[in-house]
């Protein structure tokens, strides 16, 4: 019996349809990125292991997808390795991982390369990555980074930037029900100084997280719990009432935080960002500072951001930040970058649910050719060379057959136009054109033809 065919959990196949609809997707974000200075950069699937571990956390670590040694793997481990558990074990057979992320390999290829690159160095990388997760809606074990990344400059202007990009991709992907929320690790830090919680930074900000999830009375709990004080509880209380549009929110944050250094810099650098955001043409209308964001704390060291869609319920689509050197685990210190991940397959379940892919880029081929038998076969071939040669997609049934048959073919790989070749048409060069969707037919001349399907 013949084994049944499957795909691994977390991974899926792509057909036609949805290739057109990626590449539509992918194509848009290319352009975006290459308008603004950005290079194209590609590293390969596999890393040494010594590159990724360590660099994404124990949890991230524990999701590496891990190759085995080539020939005989167990050949350098022992008894003793066994007894001392999958770490241990792991460093004798697998050698080499599958990329986590794109942003890893980067600063590999950026210390790798220091001498060639040219500082400030722009590049956009789309490939796929790999994480040994538990699959769930928008999330999976193989799936595409889409990144965007400057370094070799603190400049501000980046920041900006990249939220212009964001704006400018879902224009083009006419996608508009999104907000950006914008924040920065020195106003949490900031928050977390005029709390009294500087020393317990990570857990402040990681229950601040939550906000949105277990509402604010959980919050103070949990914080009043890792022994944050009822005067700095009451101060939290204060800055997280904060309303009003970006200006008032950060003139109003500034009045909390006059007493921190650190959290007047974030709400300078958030002010300047967005004023650099209108004086590059963009609107700040779906851009929101967000008090509570504190995402990717572990490496992002300036503005945060993090795009979600406001009409569908989806996780993230988009998010970026300034993280301060990125190179320094690889021997290259002092390269601070700021970059912007899309989350292709998030932003294509969007756009699927939400109707917004174009109908016109789900078809390739314009135009069928019949094929009856060898003469009309021989004189298709020669309209098909015509057909090509002036760019427009047409192909041959490739071999001959009843008409139901070929018409059959078209209409379920849903080709616009078929084009009849017998020997009446070609006796006069006068052809039958069937518009597939109306059933209207036509009679045209070739330069007739060649000139309706260039329109």
């Amino acid at each position: 019996m013949a084994q049944k065919p499957s795909l691994p959990k977390g991974t899926r196949d792509f057909g036609p349809l949805q290739m057109y609809r990626r590449e539509y997707l992918l194509n848009t974000i290319k352009s975006v990125f290459k308008k603004y200075g950005f290079m194209p950069l590609e590293t390969p699937a596999i890393e040494n292991l010594s590159t990724l571990t360590g660099k994404y956390g124990d949890e991230g670590d524990q999701l590496l997808f891990k190759i085995l040694n080539s020939g005989d793997f167990l050949s350098k481990a022992s008894e003793e390795d066994y007894r001392s558990g999958s770490k241990t074990l792991t460093s004798k057979i697998s050698e080499k991982g599958l990329k986590y992320d794109l942003t890893v390999p980067f600063a590999r290829y950026v210390a790798m390369n220091r001498n060639d690159v040219a500082f400030p160095f722009k590049r956009f990388q789309i490939q796929p990555v790999w994480r040994a997760d538990r699959p769930q809606k928008g999330r999976y074990r193989e799936f595409y980074q889409c990144d965007a990344d400057v370094v070799g400059t603190e400049s501000l202007i980046c920041e900006a930037e990249l939220l212009a990009i964001v704006e400018e991709v879902f224009d083009g992907l006419r996608f508009e029900d999104y907000q950006v929320s914008l924040s920065s690790r020195k106003i949490l830090e900031g928050i977390a100084e005029a709390c009294g919680a500087s020393d317990q930074f990570s857990k402040f900000c990681t229950i601040l997280d939550k906000l949105d999830k277990i509402g604010l009375d959980k919050v103070i709990e949990e914080l009043s719990n890792i022994g944050i004080s009822i005067s700095g509880l009451t101060t939290l209380k204060s800055i997280l009432a904060i309303e009003g549009n970006n200006d008032e929110i950060l003139r109003t944050l500034s009045e909390q935080l006059k007493n921190t250094q650190v959290g007047l810099k974030g709400v300078s650098e958030t002010k300047d960002t967005l004023n650099y955001l209108q004086a590059l043409g963009k609107t700040d209308d779906k851009v929101k500072v967000d008090l509570t964001l504190a995402r990717g704390l572990s490496y992002y060291t300036g503005m945060i951001y993090e795009v979600k869609p406001t009409s569908i319920s989806m996780g993230t689509i988009s998010a970026g930040g300034r993280y301060d050197n990125l190179t320094g685990v690889f021997g290259l210190d002092g390269v601070s970058g700021v970059g912007i991940s899309f989350g292709i397959d998030r932003i294509y379940d969007t756009l699927n649910e939400l109707d917004l892919f174009p109908r016109k880029n789900e078809q390739i081929t314009k135009v069928l050719l019949t094929n009856f038998d060898e003469g009309a076969q021989a004189h298709a071939l020669m309209i098909l060379g015509k057909l090509r040669g002036s760019d427009i997609a047409s192909e041959i049934f490739p071999q001959s057959a009843k008409l139901k048959k070929q018409m059959t073919y078209a209409d379920k790989k849903q080709i616009p136009y078929v084009l009849m070749i017998g020997s009446r048409e070609i006796e006069t060069g006068i052809y039958t054109l069937k518009n597939m969707a109306s059933g209207e037919q036509s009679e045209v001349s070739l330069d007739q033809l060649l000139e309706k399907l260039s329109q």
